[in-house]
């Protein structure tokens, strides 16, 4: 795994103790440990302090000789913050705070004018005036902020404690016996294997159970495990030399890593033997999503009960349980380690990497169906575990649970890369092929037709987040050697874990060639979430016999039926369906247009600029689908105009403000403004779909287009109209959506 690679030297310098008594969860809080002395250093704990804060950055805090205390910003460094947020459990730094901006700490000032390097094990290690000595105040005191992504083998509590121990467990891999099966991905059964130093070593399957296996399978992103052939590796095991570091382990089952189980270590090094035992071997059960069988995967989608949403890699997301026929989501009260690895196998990944609070994946819509969830971590189901029925009271979406699950490793991202961007999340694509002879090269992709979801599967496979954007150009990034194109018709759902998933021309076939025309990406690590307010659309809608003379700018920019075009201007009128609506922006980034002022349009006839030239689409759907009238919404107006409290708006149109919807706001559009209908003028009585879609061409990224559709049972008798049931395009279960439609769904305006 050359990800694992990569940090692993990383790892190696750094060390942090795992309590193997402890259970593998998100606690609040760890035992008494004995005081330290001055001869010991390394026996220390570390936690992040102050507000207001996110969980992964704060004032720095240190537990040295029973006290709590903090460290001066005099001569502080990122190099410091790395060491620090290594010690607390995350990969690496992205900052530093002076001056107390997380409030200032109480207590002892235990460091003062340290410095680092940046590779060393511990904060102790590093120079300083020593331990108890400084010549600041609080008002001085340090902050970090982390790289959000924990270390292998790290719970995510918020205090760490510390300790050296060269044996420490962090990377575990399964390796592969059999040729054939080395060239597999992914790798579902192999030898147990531990990094000790720089080497790999064996586990010794003296008392090796299958709930010892059902940890590793979990660790490697597999949700069972199944029995091995050991006359098979017995016979494997007797030709070859193995290094044993750990003598036996004796896991429950519910560890998310095989630190977390009590281990014990051969007491001489590693190159001991295994009496009476042979290397422990795991084989273990993949998930839907990765088995070969795909008429398996989609039978077990349709019939899941929680699902994950407004994650950005496969296998995390916001935790959504469908109770009756409505989705919902999870509070985030007690939620842990336990609970959020019962989701993932449940999905079909592995244990749990982490089990996140606050909202970390985005706020859901609608109800929330469960609170202070408790599993053992052997529950077949999150519905199988404890938990409580909420009211309104007790929980709000801006603490949704969330989770990380392990996945198998597949190499996905071996096979393409982004070159020429000014950062690593941006540039044009490059994909590798075989050539007819065996060799590998790199080439290009066309750009015609490349777009946002394209850009989704690319941004994923390289695990650079959510898409910005698609560019069909590429002009103004720096050239390459390579200019072959090789993939062009690219065509992409979204759902896809690589490029090679997507729809793609047999034979290349590209109108422009050359990289100019090549397509690229730019990933971001967060994305916004555009949803409407449904029971809004219901509560306001109404019909209007508006006169033409009241409607030149309306017919300027669209916004009437074709037949409007031949109707006796300025006599007579048009039929509008009226509604308010409400565009809510629940995701972790602001939506901002895609196009930059200069190249957005004045509308002289009601004097304001086009930011986008669709924004929402608005139809009316006969029963059978057939689009009977439509309405045309372009974002004339993208601000904010409420927010909620505690959030501040940044976007105003007045004077050719910035346009955008901020995280935590909302765009009104009132039923008594221009273009806010659908005119129904030549449309007869009867029964009808209302369908809006915010975003229909996906022009601007989002972590979650499923929830851009809504869907209306509409009722017109010629005189009034009637909506009800209306809800977002997933909120319901695939059952109760099939009888609301009697016809397959359409989440676009695209009319087969």
């Amino acid at each position: 795994m050359e990800q694992s690679q990569r940090w692993q030297c990383i790892f190696i310098l750094f060390v942090a103790v795992w309590f193997p008594s402890l259970p593998a969860q998100t606690t609040t809080s760890v035992r008494p440990s004995p005081t330290p002395t001055p001869q010991s250093p390394e026996h220390l704990k570390f936690r992040l302090a102050g507000h207001p804060r996110k969980h992964n950055e704060g004032r720095i805090e240190v537990f040295y000789k029973g006290e709590w205390g903090t460290i001066c910003d005099d001569d502080f460094s990122l190099a410091n913050a790395h060491v620090l947020c290594r010690q607390l459990g995350f990969v690496s730094a992205t900052g530093w705070a002076h001056s107390a901006k997380y409030g200032k700490g109480t207590g002892k000032i235990w460091l003062d004018n340290v410095q680092c390097s940046g590779s060393e094990r511990s904060i102790s290690v590093c120079k300083s005036r020593g331990w108890g000595s400084s010549d600041c105040t609080h008002d001085e005191d340090a902050g970090v902020i982390c790289k959000d992504e924990r270390l292998p083998g790290f719970v995510d509590s918020n205090i760490i404690e510390v300790q050296v121990d060269e044996r420490r467990v962090e990377e575990v891999r399964l390796r592969p016996v059999v040729a054939v099966a080395s060239k597999r991905v992914p790798v579902t059964e192999g030898v147990v294997e531990v990094r000790y130093k720089d080497s790999w070593v064996q586990v010794c399957d003296n008392g090796w159970t299958p709930k010892n296996s059902r940890v590793v399978c979990g660790m490697m992103g597999f949700p069972h495990e199944r029995k091995v052939n050991k006359n098979f590796y017995k016979l494997y095991a007797e030709r070859q030399k193995n290094y044993f570091l750990v003598h036996s382990v004796a896991c429950l089952g519910t560890e998310v890593h095989l630190a977390a189980c009590p281990l014990e270590f051969n007491q001489a090094n590693a190159t001991e033997t295994c009496p009476g035992g042979m290397p422990a071997a795991v084989s273990c059960v993949p998930g839907p999503d990765y088995a070969q069988n795909r008429a398996l995967k989609k039978k077990l989608k349709a019939l899941r009960t929680v699902r994950l949403k407004g994650g950005a890699r496969p296998g995390e997301g916001r935790v959504e349980v469908l109770k009756g026929t409505e989705w919902g989501t999870v509070c985030d009260d007690r939620w842990n380690l336990q609970a959020a690895s019962v989701v993932c196998r449940e999905l079909g990944y592995g244990s749990a990497k982490l089990a996140l609070t606050g909202a970390r994946m985005g706020q859901g819509i609608g109800p929330i169906h469960m609170n202070d969830v408790q599993c053992t971590g052997q529950e077949r189901s999150l519905w199988n575990c404890r938990f409580k029925n909420i009211t309104a009271e007790d929980c709000k979406h801006t603490e949704d649970a969330a989770v990380r699950c392990n996945v198998p490793y597949m190499g996905f991202e071996k096979t393409v890369r982004i070159t020429g961007g000014r950062s690593r999340f941006e540039g044009r694509v490059e994909v590798l092929r075989s050539g007819a002879n065996g060799t590998q090269n790199w080439g290009l992709i066309c750009g015609e037709g490349w777009g946002t979801k394209e850009a989704m599967v690319v941004c994923k496979q390289l695990g650079l987040g959510y898409a910005n954007h698609g560019l069909q150009e590429t002009w103004y990034w720096d050239g390459s050697n390579v200019t072959n194109m090789v993939m062009s018709g690219v065509k992409c759902t979204g759902d896809e874990l690589s490029l090679s998933q997507c729809q793609q021309h047999k034979t290349v076939s590209c109108p422009k060639t050359g990289a100019r025309f090549a397509a690229g990406v730019i990933c971001s690590e967060t994305a916004s979430d555009l949803v409407l307010n449904a029971p809004l659309v219901q509560q306001t809608v109404y019909i209007e016999d508006r006169p033409l003379h009241m409607l030149y700018c309306a017919a300027e920019e669209d916004c009437l039926s074709s037949t409007a075009a031949n109707a006796n201007w300025p006599y007579g009128h048009r039929r509008l369906l009226r509604f308010s609506s409400e565009i809510h922006n629940i995701g972790r980034a602001d939506f901002r247009p895609k196009a930059g002022r200069h190249s957005w349009v004045w509308h002289a006839c009601h004097g304001h600029y086009h930011s986008m030239d669709i924004f929402t689409h608005y139809d009316l759907l006969s029963i059978n689908g057939t689009k009977v009238a439509e309405g045309h919404k372009a974002s004339f107006c993208l601000e904010d105009s409420d927010c909620h409290e505690g959030v501040s708006k940044r976007y105003e149109c007045a004077n050719f403000g910035e346009q955008g919807i901020t995280v935590g706001c909302w765009d009104s559009y009132r039923h008594d403004i221009d273009c806010q209908w659908i005119d129904i003028t030549d449309v007869k009585p009867g029964n009808y779909i209302l369908q809006v879609v915010i975003n229909p061409n996906y022009e601007v990224s989002e972590s979650d287009f499923t929830n851009n559709a809504m869907k209306c049972n509409c009722k017109y008798d010629g005189h009034r109209i009637w909506l009800h049931n209306c809800h977002i395009g997933d909120a319901f279960s695939e059952e109760a959506e099939r009888k609301f439609e009697k016809y397959p769904g359409q989440l676009n305006n695209q009319i087969s």
